[in-house]
């Protein structure tokens, strides 16, 4: 039995009963909704099916009719609990008609026939899925079918602590400017290490702490192999890509982070909280994170002046073959099979309506998220927020995604283990990369292109 820590409420929207609806026959629909990697600043991603349930509902009774939904909703901030529930539920039949999970789950979760395409059940050319980012309908497709309907978008920064910038030489006009140089590949992961090094040696910083990273595994470390050029899949046959060349330079960048004393040879598995507190009161020089972060560095971590303190950048390149990046890891919603057609009918109209854009925006600005959709940006609670203004006009053009491939975990789990070898000097880079090429070989064969 999976224990599950989620927070759960039941809510029912009944239309408004009019003298037209008081003969009509109600009717009476049932949907739950579970969403994962879920906290309580995300309350949103469920609250606004409640939203569009409530409209629904009173759209009918203009209609005449009585229509009573009935919403069992769930989150969990556990991603493992919340898939191994979801995946429980559905072999025994009852997997909840909504599920708002990482676009990577879209893949497996289609050839188990577990999701059903959402383009079966909506209009892609309508407002408002037709306002919603291209690339965002993309990722949440899967051989070219529109299985699902982003519920928000991000992107992952670099971070650096103003002052400590200061402290090693630069002046305010070039740390403001550090967006457009690591843009245009004029400041790179080399000029990185260089300045956490010398942030420590003026004693800004403790040692091991002038680069400080996420401390767990996560998709921000793609990031860095992009940095150095590489593509998680080839755009022309779709199957995954491994570039020794660029896998080798992100490794290599991490060793040397370790070598140079700059980044702890034991970081991976320092407590969350711990990190959330030590990036946000400047114990750390310089670190990568999430858009969503800020809601966070504001609020729990008490930092009252975010933009005074703080600069945010795209992740740097790494060299002449690479490229300054962002990565976008958009939750979607998803419909799951159902014998009822009918609920699956309303659970794809309530998703749709919670994709408008001044709903979405509600979540967007709330958990310092970004939106889905172009007009948004219009919307004034959107518009006169400073960070979800600056980050998405500074990152979310450049942002890719992980691919949508049914053997990325794969992948994922040996990159990671081969960079934890690295990190942790049990391997050196050239070790590391062979028993890499030699397992997904082994393992993938055909299904990913080695080069």
């Amino acid at each position: 039995m999976v224990r599950l820590e989620y927070m759960l409420h039941v809510v029912t929207v009944a239309a408004v009963l009019t003298t037209s609806t008081l003969d009509a026959v109600a009717e009476d629909i049932a949907i739950s909704v579970f969403a994962g990697g879920s906290g309580p600043d995300d309350h949103f991603r469920v609250d606004a099916i409640t939203i569009a349930a409530d409209f629904l509902t009173r759209e009918a009774a203009i209609l005449g009719e009585e229509l009573n939904i009935a919403l069992d909703l769930k989150t969990t901030s556990s991603w493992d609990d919340f898939k191994q529930a979801v995946i429980l539920s559905a072999e025994s039949g009852e997997a909840p008609n909504i599920v708002i999970t990482g676009h990577e789950d879209i893949a497996n979760w289609a050839q188990s026939g577990l999701i059903v395409p959402v383009e079966d059940y909506v209009d892609l050319d309508a407002w408002p899925i037709s306002d919603i980012y291209e690339n965002l309908i993309d990722i949440a497709s899967y051989g070219g079918v529109v299985y699902g309907l982003p519920q928000d978008a991000e992107a992952r920064p670099f971070f650096f602590w103003r002052d400590h910038m200061t402290a090693i030489g630069y002046s305010d006009r070039e740390i403001d400017a550090l967006p457009v140089e690591i843009e245009a590949g004029e400041y790179t992961l080399s000029n990185v290490l260089e300045d956490a090094r010398k942030m420590q040696d003026a004693g800004v910083v403790e040692a091991g702490y002038g680069f400080y990273p996420r401390v767990s595994n996560g998709p921000d470390y793609w990031q860095f192999y992009q940095s150095f050029g590489g593509l998680m899949a080839d755009p022309n046959s779709g199957k995954l890509l491994l570039d020794r060349a660029a896998m080798s330079g992100f490794y290599q960048f991490f060793a040397d982070a370790v070598a140079a004393g700059v980044t702890r040879k034991n970081h991976i598995g320092t407590p969350w909280d711990q990190w959330y507190s030590e990036v946000a009161s400047g114990k750390a020089g310089m670190w990568h994170g999430g858009t969503w972060h800020y809601a966070r560095y504001t609020a729990k971590e008490g930092l009252a002046d975010f933009f005074g303190n703080i600069q945010f950048t795209l992740i740097p390149g790494g060299g002449e073959r690479g490229r300054a990046n962002t990565l976008t890891h958009p939750l979607v919603y998803l419909l799951t099979k159902q014998e009822d057609e009918r609920a699956m009918e309303i659970a794809a109209q309530l998703i749709e309506i919670a994709s408008e854009p001044r709903i979405n925006v509600l979540h967007a600005v709330k958990s310092a998220h970004l939106g889905i959709a172009k007009s948004e940006a219009t919307i004034p609670l959107y518009a006169n927020n400073r960070w979800a203004r600056e980050a998405t006009d500074r990152l979310l053009a450049h942002a890719t995604a992980m691919p949508n491939n049914s053997n990325f975990g794969t992948y994922w789990d040996v990159m990671w283990k081969g960079l934890e070898s690295v990190w942790t000097g049990q391997k050196s880079v050239e070790q590391a990369i062979a028993d890499v090429e030699a397992e997904l070989s082994s393992v993938l064969g055909d299904a990913i292109i080695i080069r």
